[in-house]
């Protein structure tokens, strides 16, 4: 097994964001007083942006990875990049804004968590709302009743309990965190491969918070820290895609977790039901 040693790097993965880089750059040099590595795992931009960041910026590496390989495959290029010094990784979205001091408030509280494996901060929207970024696993009876409930029925106790809006916002484990912005322990990471790279859009984090909890680790909510989440500006352009890539993703989650011929009806049944809510949702 590797030895990493204690430095810190970041990696986003980046199709064509635009303006948004600009400012995920700016203020990360607030969110920490360490030494940080950007590196911009690319999954085929064509705006340009993110090879001029890296020209203007020192710390910043342009890493193509040869072709969209969705989030969690660019993520896994990005953190495979790195040098063993860096034994901390950020997965983040290009399209965050950083709290003062808060990637410094997430290593402080790795520090309280050493068998935290993914620690998560406190996510805004931009009109200030508190997104729930830290939930439970979607198990089969709570997954279900969440999407058949939440558009017609958003207080549903499915999706209440699933996306866990009621819990007190305080440091706490959690079933999985938002893959829009982890600190990773990169020792966890390597432990269950990284992300699983079928996944290519959604989905993706919910797996992985399972699987490193499988593997002993824990995953840590720490609201100290805050980020914000401008949110959508490669997808927003494909949202019909990214809809179905959604659904795609949901479905994969709960067949590889009820596998078998014992479990092919419900797998079937399951399947059935995500395609007629695409349609309904696609048509609306």
């Amino acid at each position: 097994m590797t030895r990493y040693g204690d430095g810190l790097a970041v990696v986003t993965v980046t199709y064509s964001p635009g303006e948004t880089l600009d400012g995920f750059l700016t203020t990360l040099a607030g969110a920490t007083t360490r030494p940080v590595t950007v590196v911009l795992a690319d999954n085929g931009s064509t705006d340009g942006v993110p090879e001029r960041a890296a020209a203007e910026h020192d710390h910043v590496t342009f890493l193509p990875t040869g072709g969209n390989l969705g989030y969690g495959g660019g993520a896994n290029r990005g953190v495979a990049a790195l040098p063993d010094d860096v034994g901390w990784v950020v997965v983040a979205n290009p399209d965050l804004s950083w709290g003062p001091g808060s990637l410094d408030v997430l290593l402080e509280a790795a520090g309280r968590w050493p068998r935290g494996g993914a620690f998560g901060p406190l996510i805004r929207e931009p009109n200030g709302a508190v997104y729930p970024s830290a939930r439970q696993l979607p198990a089969l009876g709570r997954g279900l009743g969440h999407a058949v409930f939440a558009k017609v029925w958003p207080a549903n106790p499915w999706t209440t309990g699933y996306r866990q809006e009621k819990a007190s916002i305080r440091e706490r484990t959690a079933g999985w965190l938002s893959g829009s912005c982890l600190l990773l322990r990169r020792e966890a990471f390597d432990s269950v491969d990284g992300f699983d790279p079928r996944y290519f859009m959604y989905f993706e984090d919910v797996d992985l918070g399972d699987r490193i909890g499988r593997a002993g680790w824990l995953n840590v909510y720490v609201p100290q820290a805050e980020v914000t989440h401008i949110g959508g500006h490669s997808t927003a352009r494909a949202s019909s895609r990214m809809l179905a890539a959604h659904h795609s993703s949901a479905y994969r989650y709960l067949a590889d977790r009820h596998q078998g011929l014992l479990w092919a009806p419900l797998r079937v049944a399951v399947q059935a039901g995500l395609g007629l809510r695409l349609k309904l949702v696609t048509r609306r």
